[in-house]
C-alpha cells in the first residue's frame, strides 16, 4: 500500500511504500536511476526470514513524489528521515543501489538525529572533481571505461551546464520509449552489458521487476506529464555536482559497506576504488567476476550485513 508524507521543509509529498514484518529491523532500499520504489526487491516472506523490513520511495521527480528543484545527493538525508519519522522509527539501516547508493552514503554523512545504523552503497558512483576543492574523479577517470550511452548523455550535460534543456529533451524521448514498451529501453541497455549482467537480467523475476520498476519512474496512463522526467534528469545533474556532503563525515560510527563489480560499465570499477580510499572504515567487498546487475542477487546477503551490523 501507498503512503505519502510530507516534508518539514518545503512541504513536499513523498511516496513510500513498506514490505515485511513491522517489527522487524527496518531497512530503507533506495532505487537505481531511472528508478522508483517498486524496482527489484525480495518477497515479503523472503524478508519476513531475512527479519528485514523494507521500506522503498520515489525520489523526488520519480514515480509519487513531488520534484525537488536543484537537489543536491545530500538532500536524500532528510526525506529518509522525513519517511522515518512518519514510521516513528528509532534506528534504521540504508541500503542504495546504483543511482541510489550515493545517497544511501549522504544518509551515513549525515546521520540526522543519530538514527542510522548502518549503511550499504552497491555499485555506487564517486564524486565528480568539482565536489568538495576538487577532491573526486576527474573527468577522464570519472568515465573511463564506463559505457557509451553513459558517456554520451554526461558529455551532453557538461556541454550545456547549467541548462538542462538538452539533457531533458533526450531524457524524455528515453521516457516516451519507456511507457510504450520498456522492453525496448531493457534491451538497450543489455546490448551494451557483459555477459554476466545479461545472464542476470534475463532471469524472468529480476526482469518483470526491472520494467515495472522503468514504467513507474516515467509515469504511465493518460494523464502522464510529457515534458522531460525530472527525477531522472535532478538525479544526473546531481551526479555531477558537489555532493552537499564530506566523505570524511563518514568516520566509522555508522559501518558501511561498499559493494562492486569489477566488471560494472555503469558505474566503473574505478569509483569503487576511490571511494574505498576516501571511506577507509568501511567494508569492501569486490566481486571479480560480476559487472552492475550482479548488485541485485546479493541484495539477500547485503541486507542481511545491514541487519547484524545494526546491532554494533
Amino acid at each position: 500500500m501507498v503512503k505519502t508524507v510530507k516534508t518539514p521543509s518545503g512541504g513536499r509529498t513523498i511516496a513510500y511504500e513498506t514490505w515485511g514484518d513491522p517489527d522487524a529491523h527496518p531497512v530503507f532500499l533506495l532505487h537505481g536511476t531511472p528508478g522508483s520504489r517498486l524496482g527489484p526487491r525480495l518477497r515479503t516472506f523472503d524478508l519476513h526470514k531475512l527479519g528485514v523490513r523494507l521500506i522503498a520511495y520515489d525520489r523526488p521527480g520519480y514515480g509519487g513524489s513531488d520534484r525537488h528543484e536543484n537537489r543536491a545527493v545530500a538532500d536524500a538525508a532528510e526525506d529518509v528521515d522525513a519517511i522515518a519519522a512518519d514510521l516513528e522509527l528509532k534506528k534504521y539501516s540504508v541500503v542504495g543501489r546504483s543511482g541510489g547508493a550515493p545517497h544511501a552514503l549522504a544518509c551515513a554523512a549525515r546521520n540526522i538525529g543519530s538514527q542510522v545504523a548502518s549503511v550499504a552503497a552497491l555499485v555506487s558512483l564517486a564524486p565528480p572533481s568539482a565536489a568538495g576543492n576538487g577532491d573526486g574523479l576527474d573527468w577522464d577517470d570519472w568515465h573511463k571505461e564506463m559505457s557509451e550511452s553513459n558517456v554520451s548523455t554526461y558529455q551532453l550535460l557538461e556541454r550545456h551546464a547549467p541548462d538542462v534543456t538538452e539533457l531533458g529533451a533526450l531524457l524524455a524521448r528515453n521516457a516516451e520509449t519507456i511507457r510504450r514498451d520498456p522492453t525496448v529501453f531493457l534491451e538497450s541497455l543489455r546490448e551494451e552489458m557483459p555477459s554476466v549482467d545479461r545472464v542476470i537480467v534475463e532471469d524472468a523475476g529480476i526482469r518483470q521487476h526491472l520494467l515495472r520498476n522503468y514504467l513507474s519512474a516515467v509515469g504511465e496512463g493518460e494523464t502522464v506529464d510529457p515534458r522531460a522526467p525530472m527525477g531522472w534528469v535532478d538525479d544526473l545533474v546531481a551526479f555531477r555536482r558537489p555532493w552537499g556532503f564530506d566523505l570524511k563525515d563518514i568516520d566509522g560510527s555508522v559501518p558501511v559497506m561498499l559493494w562492486h563489480g569489477e566488471r560494472d560499465i555503469f558505474a566503473p570499477v574505478a569509483h569503487f576504488h576511490w571511494l574505498t580510499r576516501k571511506i577507509p572504515t568501511a567494508k569492501a567487498m569486490l566481486q571479480p567476476s560480476a559487472a552492475h546487475f550482479a548488485a541485485l542477487p546479493a541484495l539477500p546477503q547485503v541486507l542481511a550485513w545491514a541487519r547484524d551490523s545494526a546491532d554494533r
